[in-house]
C-alpha cells in the first residue's frame, strides 16, 4: 500500500477514479468494430444498451463489462494501493467520470453498469442482488430502463438489508440512485407515456 497524507489519497483515489470512469467504452467498442459513432445511432447514449440497438450483441457485451468493469477496478484499485477508506471515493468519482467524461465534453451514458461494478466491488451480495433485480424486470418488461430506474431505487435497501452499510457506501449508493433517475428524465416521460422502445428494438439516427 501507498504511504500518504489522508488528503492527498483522497485526491489520488479521486482523479484515478475519475479517469478511469471517463473511459467511454461504449464509443471505443463501436468505432473499433465498424458500427459507427454510438452517440449518433438510437438515443445517443454512449451505454450498453443504446449499443444493443446497433443489432451488435457483442459490442453491447464489450460495453457492459467495460462499464461495469472499470467501476469495480476504481475501487479495488484505490483499495488496495491507497487503502480502504479510499475505496468509496474512487468509485464515486469513477460514477462521476461515467456521467461527465472530459474526452466526451462531459456529455457520458447514465451510469447504471458503471454503478453496477461499484457495487459489486464495495459489497458483492448487494451488486448480485441489484443484478437480479436488473435481470428479472428486464426479463418480464423488455424495459432496460426500467430495469436500470428498479435496481437502482433497491441498492440503497440492498447496502442496508444485507451488508448492514451505513456511511459512507450508503450514501454512495444513495448519490448514484439519484442521479441515476436524474439521467433517466427522458426515460422517466417516455414510460409514462408508454413510449419507451423495448430491448433490442433497432435504432434509428439520434435526433
Amino acid at each position: 500500500m501507498i504511504t500518504l497524507s489522508p488528503p492527498l489519497m483522497i485526491a489520488v483515489a479521486v482523479v484515478g477514479g475519475y479517469l478511469l470512469g471517463s473511459i467511454p467504452f461504449g464509443v471505443i467498442a463501436t468505432r473499433l468494430g465498424g458500427a459507427g459513432d454510438i452517440r449518433a445511432i438510437g438515443s445517443g447514449n454512449i451505454g450498453a444498451t443504446n449499443v444493443l440497438r446497433t443489432g451488435r450483441r457483442d459490442l453491447a457485451l464489450i460495453t457492459l463489462l467495460g462499464d461495469g468493469g472499470k467501476g469495480a477496478v476504481a475501487v479495488l484499485l484505490a483499495g488496495w494501493l491507497l487503502g480502504p477508506a479510499t475505496a468509496v471515493f474512487a468509485g464515486g468519482a469513477a460514477f462521476l467520470g461515467h456521467l461527465f467524461p472530459v474526452w466526451l465534453k462531459f456529455r457520458g451514458g447514465k451510469g447504471l453498469a458503471t454503478a453496477a461494478g461499484i457495487l459489486f466491488a464495495i459489497a458483492w451480495p448487494v451488486g448480485l442482488a441489484a443484478g437480479a433485480i436488473w435481470i428479472a424486470v428486464a426479463a418480464i418488461f423488455r424495459l432496460s430502463s426500467l430495469a436500470a430506474l428498479t435496481a437502482a431505487a433497491w441498492s440503497p435497501i440492498l447496502l442496508i438489508v444485507l451488508h448492514q452499510s451505513t456511511t459512507p457506501r450508503l450514501f454512495l449508493a444513495l448519490g448514484m440512485a439519484i442521479l441515476i433517475f436524474i439521467r433517466h428524465h427522458q426515460n422517466i416521460r417516455r414510460l409514462m407515456k408508454n413510449e419507451e422502445p423495448r430491448i433490442g428494438a433497432k435504432a434509428s439516427a439520434a435526433p
